[in-house]
């Protein structure tokens, strides 16, 4: 079998798998098609599926903003605890996104890098969880993002946490 005969025969099996699995849950040609575990709770999707003809968006990374206009700019009393910065950066990417005419239920990925609390001597991701949880798989935003989250050793602000990176997908245009 040759390499394009096999990989258009495992697209087929994946579309037809999907469709029999009842993941194939886009009413219109324009959805996007987020592929969730229904065994688990965790607000992250398992994959995603862009329709031809969406926009892709990429927005830059975004860290929290200044919370104590009084503490160093460059310290973690200006920006607060992990939960503190991440709900900071969601709603500023939230903003950004408005800005462009999209909202949270556009995002299809996300990119966490984090730093260790000094604190706690790790990442926190059980205050992260918190505000992101806000923002992600809510009754009112139930659409869920792929995402990574990485503890990496610093972050070019060092008040920061966290900073987060998002990719867009607008389905229709203006």
């Amino acid at each position: 079998m040759s390499f394009f005969s096999r990989n258009a025969f495992l697209a087929l099996a994946c579309a037809g798998a999907a469709g029999f699995c009842g993941l194939s849950g886009a009413s219109a040609a324009d959805s996007v098609l987020r592929h969730v575990d229904p065994a688990s709770h965790f607000p992250i999707a398992q994959a995603i599926e862009v329709p031809p003809g969406a926009t892709t968006v990429y927005l830059s990374g975004m860290g929290a903003p200044v919370i104590d206009k009084t503490a160093d700019v460059h310290s973690l009393a200006a920006y607060g605890d992990t939960e503190t910065q991440t709900r900071g950066a969601l709603e500023k990417i939230q903003d950004q996104l408005s800005k462009l005419n999209l909202t949270m239920s556009s995002v299809v990925q996300m990119h966490m890098y984090m730093v260790a609390d000094p604190k706690l001597g790790k990442a926190d991701l059980p205050g992260m969880m918190k505000a992101y949880t806000q923002f992600f798989g809510t009754k009112a935003q139930p659409n869920l993002p792929v995402r990574s989250a990485f503890e990496i050793a610093r972050l070019g602000n060092p008040g920061w946490l966290i900073e987060i990176e998002v990719t867009a997908v607008r389905t229709t245009h203006p």
